[in-house]
């Protein structure tokens, strides 16, 4: 049986305590209990989260760990000597070694990021960079594994992780038993951007939803500003007018962000060519859709490609 032991430290994100149910859920789809889980703290006993929910720890010891994660915080909060030792001598001693969110900063802080690739929550990854300058800090990405290092971006990401984690100690059908019981997406590729097109627009009115919604179901069909105000029920006048207004963006600038999250997800999760994912997703020919990832990511589509392939077989 794996031991896992989830450290916390006052201030720490409760919904990070999340990977625990991974866990648990694990070994209710195993064949066997596979997994042992204690949350873990400096010096034991109840400690307090950032939402002032208060959970039940046991004091960091010699007691030999498979994997150790550290949680993350809210609001930046330095961490104690003790808390970098522990972590410090759980990295030499065990097999991984974790962060959810913004707990690769502490990893950071004991040296263990030192010359490696990781990621953190994205609102924090450039004040980190700017901190420890020897972190290869990459910001865009769900999760990150770099040998025996392990660090995950923001919130329920970490449950990407840990699923990560189970497939790759009990097999991919356990861990896709794991995600339905959970009833969440069986995990984000590692490489998968953290932002959403449809989050980063956050139209106002239920109509320029309704076009958004409407888009990102027919990728492939002709979204003109007269369809998608028809799918509005606005004249195409009124329409421009208002999608602009509530998104800051034309409608043509969010379709084709739409359509280069769609095949930047397809490159990561498959194995299309390029130019079946540049028909599928809209895109008249490749030559457009590599002008379009030149503009969005600064990189060509095959560059993305090469990346996803990398970071699975890592």
């Amino acid at each position: 049986m794996k031991r896992i032991g989830l450290v916390v430290y006052p201030g720490f994100q409760i919904l990070d305590l999340v990977a625990v149910s991974v866990f648990e859920v694990a070994n209710m789809a195993a064949a066997a209990p596979a997994y042992e889980v204690q949350l873990l703290s400096e010096h034991g006993g109840p400690v307090v989260s950032s939402s002032g929910v208060p959970v039940e720890t046991r004091p960091f010891s010699k007691a030999k760990f498979d994997t150790v994660m550290v949680t993350g915080w809210l609001t930046p909060v330095p961490s104690s000597p003790g808390l970098l030792a522990f972590m410090n001598s759980a990295s030499k001693a065990s097999r991984r070694i974790a962060s959810i969110c913004t707990g690769a900063c502490v990893l950071a802080e004991a040296g263990i990021l030192d010359g490696r690739r990781a990621t953190t929550h994205w609102a924090f990854a450039r004040s980190m960079q700017a901190r420890f300058p020897k972190v290869k800090v990459q910001e865009d990405k769900i999760y990150i594994v770099d040998g025996s290092v392990w660090t995950s971006a923001g919130m329920t990401s970490c449950i990407d992780l840990c699923l990560a984690m189970v497939e790759s100690d009990l097999g991919v059908e356990v861990a896709r038993g794991v995600a339905r019981k959970m009833v969440v997406y069986h995990r984000r590729t590692g490489g998968q951007s953290q932002f959403s097109v449809l989050l980063e627009l956050q139209p106002k009115s239920d109509r320029i939803q309704d076009a958004l919604a409407f888009a990102k179901k027919n990728l492939k069909s002709d979204l003109s500003v007269e369809i998608l105000a028809e799918a509005a029920r606005l004249s195409p006048r009124q329409f421009s007018r208002a999608f602009r207004s509530e998104t800051g963006q034309s409608p043509a600038k969010a379709v084709e962000n739409l359509r280069v999250e769609a095949a930047r997800l397809l490159m990561e999760e498959a194995q299309h060519p390029v130019d079946v994912i540049a028909r599928e997703t809209g895109f008249s020919d490749p030559e457009r859709m590599r002008r379009a990832f030149l503009r969005a990511f600064g990189q060509p589509p095959q560059a993305i490609k090469r990346a996803a392939r990398t970071a699975a077989a890592a």
